[in-house]
């Protein structure tokens, strides 16, 4: 595929500029359009069914990634060609990858994610970290999770930090934001998934929840803030408290790694008791 020369040169361009203010939360909102940068995350938006609006390319980046730029434009995007330092004005990267997409938001309804009857939820309460956002998001959907949900305490889903962290797994799960923790509780509870708070001083040890047999059922893990976890309220609302217990001299795990254990443990578990769970694919 052979690209002309740059079509967006100035950074003061309408487009640009418009693509520059979604690096804020208001700007997010009102247009309900994020930002995705780098080839994995343009590649998911542009296969993600009516998400993919925008593309700006520097031409190396146009040329390198011919197939992601045909699969944007196949999907109904508009593609900008432009000089790197148009790219560097709307990139929130110290090191742009060449590739920014303009997408439009995709969260999900919480009553549709009930109606799922889903089995493996991860629900972020108190999550403000948005680089630990993304991270809990992929691991949830590397672990075959049915969907995340973000309560209203919780860190913006599209925030860029977010979104890159995430590594593409934003378009691969149902994602419900802005849930009060209260109603997440109460409405998973109802499709009657078990509630389980992860939090280091918890009552329960992960491996004696295992040993025990009761992690193969519809389960949703609360994770909490970064600093000082869930608070007494939150984690008052769960089945049960759950620690992943340190064999080590570790003071202790950071969220993103304890929310991986956690949700593998359940994904197993669950595959084990009724072996209709495959968190790998062929």
């Amino acid at each position: 595929m052979s690209f002309g020369a740059p079509e967006l040169i100035s950074p003061r361009s309408p487009r640009v500029s418009a693509a520059r203010r979604l690096a804020k939360r208001n700007f997010r909102g009102k247009e309900r359009l994020f930002l995705a940068e780098g080839p994995q995350a343009v590649r998911e938006a542009a296969g993600h069914a009516d998400t993919l609006v925008e593309l700006f390319a520097t031409l190396d980046a146009a040329e390198r990634y011919a197939d992601i730029v045909g699969e944007a434009r196949e999907a109904g995007a508009r593609v900008h060609l432009a000089d790197e330092q148009v790219i560097a004005d709307i990139s929130t990267t110290v090191t742009p990858q060449g590739l920014v997409g303009i997408c439009r938001f995709l969260d999900t309804p919480f009553e549709e994610i009930l109606a799922a009857r889903p089995r493996l939820v991860a629900v972020l309460a108190h999550v403000r970290d948005p680089g630990n956002a993304g991270t809990v998001l992929r691991c949830a959907d590397a672990a075959g999770a049915e969907a995340v949900v973000l309560t209203d305490a919780s860190v913006d889903l599209y925030n860029p930090k977010a979104v890159r962290a995430s590594v593409g797994s934003l378009f691969h799960l149902p994602v419900a934001v802005g849930v009060p923790v209260e109603r997440a509780v109460a409405g998973l509870k109802d499709a009657g998934v078990r509630i389980l708070a992860a939090d280091g001083a918890g009552t329960d040890d992960l491996d004696d929840e295992l040993d025990k047999g009761t992690m193969g059922g519809p389960t949703a893990w609360v994770f909490g803030n970064e600093a000082w976890g869930l608070p007494e309220e939150t984690r008052a609302l769960a089945d049960a408290v759950v620690r992943v217990p340190i064999h080590g001299k570790a003071e202790s795990l950071n969220l993103a790694t304890a929310a991986a254990v956690c949700l593998y443990a359940s994904a197993r578990a669950q595959r084990a008791s009724g072996g209709c769970r495959s968190v790998t694919k062929a």
